[in-house]
């Protein structure tokens, strides 16, 4: 574990049973029916866990999730619990916890990420320019990058592992993957919901959210609930609305900062991943902290 004041590059509870190490969050068994979500300060691009923790980011990420999952409660219900995660760990554990940690229920997870675009760029936009359509959607001719597209498009991804690739899917694929189609018309039509309020309110703080990606899960009695963590700079496109242009791929608060860095490096985007000096963590930080002070204060 490599931890100090602001940094939490991987957790080490011995009070909890360990359950799983994703890409970012840590996660361990809380009885038999709650887990606890460690948001730690991994960063990854490419599909690569870098070797640096980005400063503060964990907590920038739980305080933004906790922020969306209370703006938006009133469209669906969400995996938190009333349990502050301070009171399952032990005294000397709950350094590795404030703040950036969440108590959730276990649910069943959807083997599907619900990805909502409103704008066209990244894989969506290398997809539109080889097939004019993102995940089987079929769009307007003659789109530049990043342009706004005329209403939000859901185009759901695989689940990858670590250190693989989400692909993207069409729509009926996805119905396949959750074997109930009713079940995933439902997904698309709160996916999209989600996002165009948040959108909508985001553009009053000044930010436009491009694209996001949100993961469901399921309870015992079926009913489909919101997971992991929500319309943060890590699962989505967030771009200062002043520096927006069509036609380019615009600056934006989240990790493509990184990914630009990255990009400049002789990498072939495999494990190891480069070392990010210290100007690019730092400017990093910076990138969410602004995020989240726009849109919560």
């Amino acid at each position: 574990m490599t931890q100090n004041h602001s940094t939490l590059f991987e957790s080490s509870l011995k009070s909890l049973k360990f359950l799983h190490r994703g890409k970012v969050r840590d996660l361990y068994a809380v009885g038999e029916d709650k887990l606890l979500v460690i948001q730690t300060d991994r960063l990854s691009a490419f599909d690569v866990i870098l070797p640096d923790p980005i400063p503060e980011k964990g907590r920038v990420l739980t305080e933004m999730s906790f922020f969306w999952f209370s703006k938006l409660g009133h469209i669906v219900s969400n995996h938190l619990t009333e349990v502050k995660p301070e009171t399952v760990v032990a005294d000397a554990e709950r350094g590795q916890v404030e703040g950036r940690a969440m108590v959730v229920k276990k649910l069943q997870p959807l083997k599907i990420e619900a990805v909502v675009r409103g704008y066209i760029i990244g894989s969506g936009w290398s997809d539109y320019q080889r097939t004019g359509a993102v995940c089987g959607i079929p769009l307007p001719a003659g789109l530049k990058q990043a342009q706004k597209l005329p209403q939000p498009i859901f185009t759901p991804a695989t689940k990858a592992p670590i250190g693989s690739h989400d692909e993207n899917i069409s729509f009926e694929q996805a119905a396949e993957i959750v074997a109930d189609r009713a079940l995933a018309e439902r997904v698309r039509e709160i996916s999209i919901r989600l996002y165009s309020e948040a959108a909508q309110y985001a553009a009053t703080r000044g930010i436009i959210i491009a694209d996001t990606k949100f993961e469901f899960g399921t309870d015992a009695s079926g009913e489909l609930i919101l997971i992991d963590e929500i319309l943060t700079p890590d699962s989505s496109r967030f771009w200062p609305a002043t520096e927006y242009r069509v036609g380019i791929s615009p600056p934006s608060f989240d990790k493509q900062f990184v990914r630009d860095w990255l990009e400049t490096q002789p990498w072939n985007k495999k494990a190891p991943a480069p070392r990010l000096p210290a100007d690019v963590l730092k400017k990093t930080t910076e990138k969410y902290k602004e995020a989240l002070r726009l849109l919560t204060q």
